[in-house]
């Protein structure tokens, strides 16, 4: 009897799964992923007051690196960001001129952004397990938030007993060895795709060019104008010109994504449709701009008014990374309740945490009776809407997605904020022009009424459109029948031919072992 062919490596990753790896390479895979994140929050943070840019062409790129992720090799991608990050930090250590950094955070933003849908894409898939996967994702967001803490104390540090050049030496000393790590222990199986059984020229078609073009574009015009408003006046023409044409291209490429094939485009019309998806993004919104507004209120008012020192505003911010890094080890919880009430749980936490920041805190004496027990109850409620809102859009959307939904994750984080600051920046600076300027705490007790009406909307929005009914089922897959927004696409019909081949030739394979 002539030997049955092999399979091909389609069949083999589309039937049999990649093999399991060992629970220490896991965890040293969770931690590469989180230095990764820890850097990226660490950049933005730990020059936070001089050069805060960064955040531009971040969100801005996030899309296409995730459409990267997901369409070519996500390992590539991700070792690609993390040298790149660590190349351009070391570069910018021997520059001294203003405009050169600036164009060097730019840059880094760029490469920033392409390692964190990347990271999310590797860890779905390392940790494929429901449970297992909620605790990676909770400790990968925890990264973040100490390092936005951290940052602030580490970079007040560097900038006053030594220099600000070793804020991105110390970014290239962790990043480079990770990255060269990355290359030797990121196994090849998990950075396959369903899309790895496309040709090259059908991947290239796949990325939606075009699409993430026009998008991207677009996000830039809108940040710069939202974070210029509060500086050159919303009726000026650098604010209003690059807005409104920025909206229009929104609304461009929404429209493009209609017109081409589904399985082309970089955001298909129906990821808004899959279940409680849009409701989980509008909560994305939030937990950045909390903590964001607290950052920027907080160490101005501190450093401008009190006169305390740079160190010292940011040793009072620890309790903020505590609670926070504290919060990300409730991951587990998710599935045990549903994530409604654990993200209403973390909103309510926030609310009240508002309230205290706004009746209390104009005073040196106010730190102990209102703003610690609101930094740590504030900080907790917003660690837990971050952690639960991004495991539940995970679990919203296929696997296959994983890096564009991390993208358009993180990109709701990053526009929250950038849209929020403004609207708190103007309102503080309104206020303020009224009620004795800016060392009076008018201003900025006004901007958490306003931070504090925005969780309330929050809250009532996640009480009454949250649906719980498929709360801990399995992830929704292309052409599930249960979902109708869920439809078959060109290359799930391809990954159906390859099943049924592969069936029928295990089939033969049975028929061979039967005795005559």
């Amino acid at each position: 009897m002539l030997p049955l062919p092999p399979l091909s490596p389609a069949e083999t990753l589309v039937d049999h799964g990649p093999k399991k790896l060992s629970l220490t390479r896991r965890l040293i895979l969770l931690a590469m992923f989180c230095l990764a994140q820890f850097l990226d929050s660490f950049n933005n943070s730990a020059l936070f007051s001089a050069i805060p840019r960064l955040e531009l062409t971040f969100a801005s790129f996030l899309l296409i690196s995730g459409r990267i992720s997901d369409v070519y090799n996500p390992k590539s991608a991700f070792i690609g960001g993390v040298s790149g990050l660590g190349v351009i930090s070391l570069c910018a250590g021997f520059v001294n001129d203003t405009i050169p950094v600036i164009i060097l955070r730019a840059l880094s933003g760029i490469a920033s952004s392409m390692t964190i849908p990347s990271a999310l894409t590797l860890l779905v898939n390392v940790f494929p397990e429901p449970l297992e996967q909620a605790r990676a994702i909770g400790l990968f967001g925890g990264c973040g938030s100490v390092a936005n803490v951290l940052g602030l104390v580490i970079g007040a540090m560097f900038v006053e007993w030594a220099s600000y050049h070793w804020v991105f030496w110390f970014v290239a000393i962790v990043a480079v060895p990770v990255a060269l790590a990355c290359v030797f222990i990121i196994p090849p199986e998990i950075s396959k795709t369903t899309d790895n059984l496309e040709p090259a020229a059908a991947k290239w078609k796949s990325l939606d060019l075009i699409g993430v073009s026009i998008l991207t574009v677009a996000l830039i015009l809108f940040i710069f104008a939202v974070t210029s408003g509060s500086t050159d006046g919303w009726a000026s023409a650098i604010v209003l010109v690059p807005l409104i044409i920025s909206i229009l291209m929104v609304i461009g490429f929404f429209y493009w994504e209609t017109l081409i094939p589904v399985d082309k485009a970089a955001i298909p019309p129906r990821t808004w449709f899959y279940h409680n998806f849009s409701v989980i993004f509008a909560v994305a919104l939030l937990p950045y701009l909390w903590w964001s507004t607290v950052f920027t209120i907080f160490t101005t008012w501190w450093q401008n008014v009190f006169e305390w020192s740079v160190i010292s505003s940011a040793v009072h911010m620890f309790p903020i990374g505590i609670m926070a890094f504290a919060m990300s080890f409730t991951g587990s919880l998710s599935r045990i309740f549903s994530p409604k009430w654990i993200i209403l749980t973390g909103l309510s936490f926030c609310m009240i945490a508002t309230v205290l920041l706004a009746l209390g805190g104009g005073e040196p004496q106010d730190y102990w009776s209102y703003i610690l027990p609101a930094f740590a109850l504030g900080s907790a409620g917003a660690m837990l809407t971050y952690t639960h809102t991004n495991i539940a859009i995970f679990q919203a959307a296929p696997s296959s997605m994983a890096g564009t939904v991390g993208a358009i994750f993180n990109g709701a984080l990053q526009f929250g904020s950038a849209i929020g600051l403004a609207g708190v920046n103007s309102i503080e600076t309104s206020v303020e022009a009224t009620h004795g300027g800016s060392h009076e705490f008018y201003g900025r007790a006004a901007t958490f009424w306003f931070l504090f009406a925005l969780v309330s909307i929050q809250f009532i929005s996640v009480s009454i459109f949250y649906d719980r009914g498929m709360d801990h089922t399995p992830q929704p897959k292309h052409g599930n029948p249960v979902n109708p927004a869920q439809l078959s696409t060109h290359l799930d019909e391809k990954l159906h031919d390859v099943n049924m081949t592969t069936t029928v030739v295990n089939e033969q394979a049975d028929l061979a072992d039967l005795p005559v």
